[in-house]
């Protein structure tokens, strides 16, 4: 039987640590501030702003949610993004995508204040990532998976790992992550060859290609770590992940169950940015003062 590698522990243990921040953030007359921005009602947004909502909440951050009509017009969407940037009390911003249209979800990238993007999305924060910057916020997910690493002991540096799926949402995201981390790293995508021999090969494999049951055992060997992105739905409409977990579990060494896995953490480490970016503001209001 595989070690379940659950969120619930390590998304704990970043509370826990972010409950003494937001307390002398609040002390200080500062209420970190998060703001959602959702088009339409897509199952796996609405469950991930709900989560993360309870969680922020519990926390002592507030959470100022704007949904919009699937079909709004452009102007509309970035209409609410320079909202978002301008509210002074607006700390961070969390945009569900992908968005409907390809060419308004760039514009939100780049109009979007990089020193409020809470998720990775703007080419400021990007660049930080694949540089090994530490002035912005990577993806939450991708953070996550890191997390979940450290958190249960596995190490990174040398570890052969592959990531499947190239997304900038997550795939490309996590494996600059890892590289900075000296990982020895393969990325898989939609036209490589072989996938499930890249897969079986990695000491630490992470699927997040978002296509429910594609790593099968096939891709699997003994005394692997899997971490399972994917947040998909299954025929009769529950939660699942990229993995077929019942036939992946008996193999590996360790896998994270979905749910219950890398999402949980997600919320918790979405939490961290925005309490980080609150802590940046007051810190250069103390200094004009």
């Amino acid at each position: 039987m595989a070690r379940l590698l659950k969120g619930a522990p390590v998304a704990a243990a970043i509370s826990a640590e972010l409950a003494e921040r937001v307390k002398k953030l609040r002390e200080r007359g500062v209420v970190p501030t998060l703001a959602t921005v959702r088009l339409g009602e897509r199952p796996a947004d609405v469950a991930y702003e709900r989560g993360a909502g309870k969680r922020c909440e519990k926390l002592g951050i507030a959470v100022q949610r704007y949904v919009l009509p699937e079909d709004c017009s452009r102007e509309a969407l970035l209409s609410c993004i320079r909202e978002i940037n301008e509210r002074e009390e607006i700390h961070g911003c969390l945009m569900f995508r992908p968005l409907p249209d390809p060419e308004a979800e760039r514009e939100v990238c780049a109009l979007l204040n990089p020193e409020k993007d809470m998720d990775g999305i703007t080419r400021g924060a990007l660049g930080d990532v694949f540089t090994g910057g530490k002035g912005s916020f990577p993806p939450s997910t991708a953070q996550a998976c890191m997390e979940i690493l450290d958190f249960y002991g596995y190490q990174v540096r040398s570890a052969r790992v592959t990531v499947i799926g190239a997304s900038l949402v997550i795939g490309r995201p996590v494996g600059a992550m890892l590289l900075n981390r000296c990982a020895t790293l393969t990325m898989c995508h939609i036209d490589t060859v072989d996938t499930a021999a890249h897969a079986r090969n990695a000491e630490i494999l992470i699927s997040a290609a978002g296509c429910a049951g594609l790593v099968t055992r096939e891709y699997v060997s003994p005394g692997q770590v899997v971490l399972d992105v994917g947040i998909n739905q299954d025929q009769d409409g529950n939660i699942c992940g990229d993995v077929c977990f019942d036939e992946v579990e008996p193999v590996v060494e360790a896998i994270t169950p979905v749910p219950g896995g890398v999402g949980t953490v997600t919320s918790a480490v979405l939490a961290k940015h925005v309490v980080e970016a609150a802590e940046r503001v007051m810190k250069r209001e103390l200094v004009v003062k």
